[in-house]
């Protein structure tokens, strides 16, 4: 889809009709500059999942990992401008993923975290941040998405219920912490 001359997709524009009229939500790509509020979010994520202390990243580690010579993350941003009107923003939400390689299917885009803050949910900032992802993953040509969801978390249950999601209750997650 075009960008509008402030790189706001068309369909952003439509979606910003849910969100509070005093807001004007922009989706745009994260810089490294806005690495210590992703942090702070994902601490707020974290807390949410019940898993406060679980959080080990150093925000060097973080930077490096997405704007580094070789990043392995890329995410969205929900912004909205600041009270002042001076150029600054207040970053209300996120989507980070990075590029899986699936032997069955090929690239995917991996969902490692999708989060609005609490003061912002139910306003449509999720949706404009999932439909953006979807709208990144066909520009590279990925063969899907996917993500996990705690089997507790209802509402976000419910949000991926609306894409028609498919949720596999067959495989076990595993992993090695080093």
């Amino acid at each position: 889809m075009p960008l509008t001359s402030k790189g706001i997709t068309p369909y952003a524009l439509l979606y910003n009709r849910k969100v509070n009229s005093m807001q004007n939500i922009i989706i745009r790509r994260a810089v490294k500059e806005d690495c210590a509020r992703l942090l702070e979010l994902i601490h707020e994520l974290a807390v949410y999942e019940k898993a406060p202390d679980e959080v080990t990243v150093s925000l060097q580690h973080f930077e490096e990992s997405g704007f580094g010579r070789q990043p392995v993350w890329w995410a969205f941003v929900a912004v909205s401008p600041g009270p002042s009107g001076g150029g600054e923003e207040i970053l209300h939400g996120f989507a980070l993923y990075y590029i899986r390689y699936s032997t069955w299917k090929g690239q995917r885009m991996y969902l490692e975290d999708l989060l609005v803050t609490q003061e912002m949910r139910c306003r449509g900032i999720g949706t404009l941040l999932f439909n953006r992802l979807i709208e990144e993953a066909k520009e590279k040509n990925f063969h899907g998405i996917v993500w996990q969801v705690l089997e507790w978390n209802e509402p976000a249950i419910q949000f991926y219920k609306k894409y028609k999601a498919d949720f596999d209750s067959e495989w076990v997650n595993c992993s090695i912490t080093f």
